[in-house]
């Protein structure tokens, strides 16, 4: 069920409200889903159910995306204070330390998570941050191309292309290398998604000089990228590779940029592969 969570975040203007959506589901030890820039938590939908059989899922909108708003004045949209939020809705949630699965820049947040040892394992899924100065002018291109889409284009003309297979790849092949799989429903929501989300420009701004380059050592570690990724692309996993040299890196083939969508089936074992259920239970036989 959907719900809303407040807390307060320390800024230069002192402590600064913050309220965010989220959706929790399931049992066991909690995993944290992070999505990217321009998302909303549904991208999720597709591994939920799956994933929600061994874990309890917290699925979370970031600030200014889906239904959480955009953070306060004297709060910047960057990672971190992003970072500081997420600690913070984990603790007010009573998470502890969990596990945490996040995509594109929800990706590169789960790092920045692991990195600071807040978390248990982490699964990245395309993380933003590996790229060249080149790749990442290229991804931001296309990021505001498909915002400014977005803005324009009549809702109504939105549904009626979402209504077939033909319209709704047209709408979504830039993140999904099967767009036809997405549901009507489901791309209208995300398009609306796109288009009404208030921290777009600053968290994009924000981003133009990021890079990961720091190693995440002592904990799980999982790079996966879609083969078919046509917004990251997936030379970039073997940089990420080079720099957490200990992280385990998966192919996910005939995937895209938001491979949930693409192989639901594939993404949710890797993810419950990548936190160590499965790899603790094979000791346990």
């Amino acid at each position: 069920m959907s719900a809303t969570v407040s807390f307060e975040v320390t800024s230069p203007l002192g402590p600064q409200p913050v309220t965010l959506s989220y959706a929790r589901v399931g049992r066991g030890e909690p995993l944290l889903l992070l999505h990217g820039i321009g998302h909303h938590r549904q991208a999720w939908d597709p591994v939920v159910d799956i994933l929600a059989t061994e874990r309890e899922v917290i699925a979370v909108d970031l600030p200014g995306f889906g239904a959480s708003p955009a953070l306060p004045c004297g709060l910047a949209h960057d990672l971190p204070t992003m970072s500081a939020a997420l600690r913070a809705l984990c603790e007010e949630l009573e998470l502890g330390r969990p596990h945490v699965a996040g995509n594109s820049l929800g990706g590169l947040l789960a790092l920045e998570l692991g990195r600071d040892r807040l978390v248990r394992s982490v699964t990245a899924l395309s993380p933003a941050g590996f790229w060249t100065q080149g790749e990442r002018r290229y991804a931001f291109a296309v990021l505001t191309g498909m915002r400014r889409i977005a803005e324009r284009m009549p809702l109504p003309l939105v549904q009626r292309l979402a209504r077939s297979a033909a319209g709704r790849a047209v709408l979504t092949s830039t993140i999904y290398a099967r767009p036809g799989r997405r549901s009507a429903e489901a791309v209208v929501a995300e398009t609306l998604a796109l288009a009404g989300a208030t921290g777009f420009t600053e968290t994009l701004r924000a981003g133009a000089t990021v890079r990961f380059t720091d190693d995440v050592p002592g904990i799980p570690v999982t790079v996966a990228w879609g083969a078919k990724d046509r917004l990251l692309v997936p030379r970039q996993g073997v940089r990420a590779k080079q720099i957490i040299p200990r992280a385990r890196l998966v192919r996910l083939p005939g995937c895209g940029h938001v491979p949930m969508n693409d192989d639901p089936a594939l993404v949710a074992r890797v993810i419950l592969d990548g936190s160590g259920l499965r790899r603790d239970r094979a000791r346990a036989r």
